[in-house]
């Protein structure tokens, strides 16, 4: 992939298949990471990633160069995971938490422990995963976006079309309830 990405974007738009489908390939990883982190679990994820790309394919005429493309397509992921987050809200009374396909919680990667430090970064991982689960799917988005992907307050607002005081209040109010959350645990550990 030795195309710059404006190339292959500007054939995409033209209606080549093989551009999009490069597209696909370098950006679908952070799409699912982002999705992931929103909706908690990989089979969700993976409908976000989906419908993503779908949206992405129909609308890709409508990016403007002006913006970054990383960006606009975080948007379209960050929105595409909110909505199956908020469709499975509606279908399903179980706690969200991030699952793997056995129905396991799947631990947040740690360097290479000893058994000890495994089983502590296994709870660790559960509890994240847990206080994560319970904010709201714009928060999720927002605190995904800020502090997992890097982004700025004002890319999290392009992404989320959100002006910079609500990305601020989202992260803020996503924060305070992560630290309630594992306060607790943190005071076991010590």
């Amino acid at each position: 992939m030795n195309e710059n990405l404006p190339e292959i974007i500007a054939r995409a738009q033209a209606g080549e298949e093989e551009a999009f489908r490069m597209l696909v390939e370098q950006h679908s990883r952070s799409v699912f990471n982002v999705a992931y982190r929103i909706v908690g679990n990989p089979a969700d994820a993976e409908e976000a990633v989906q419908e993503t790309f779908l949206k992405v394919f129909k609308k890709l005429d409508s990016f403007e160069e002006r913006a970054r493309f990383t960006t606009w397509l975080y948007r379209v992921a960050a929105n595409s995971a909110m909505d199956v987050a908020r469709k499975r809200q509606r279908h399903a009374t179980r706690e969200a938490v991030l699952e793997g396909d056995d129905g396991q919680l799947l631990p947040f990667p740690t360097g290479a422990p000893g058994p000890e430090r495994e089983a502590q970064g296994i709870q660790v991982s559960d509890r994240v995963s847990a206080a994560l689960g319970r904010l709201t799917p714009g928060e999720r988005a927002a605190f995904t976006l800020r502090h997992l992907q890097g982004m700025s307050i004002k890319e999290i607002g392009e992404a989320l079309d959100m002006q910079s005081n609500a990305v601020k209040n989202a992260i803020f109010r996503a924060v305070q309830k992560m630290r309630r959350e594992l306060a607790p645990f943190a005071s076991e550990m010590s």
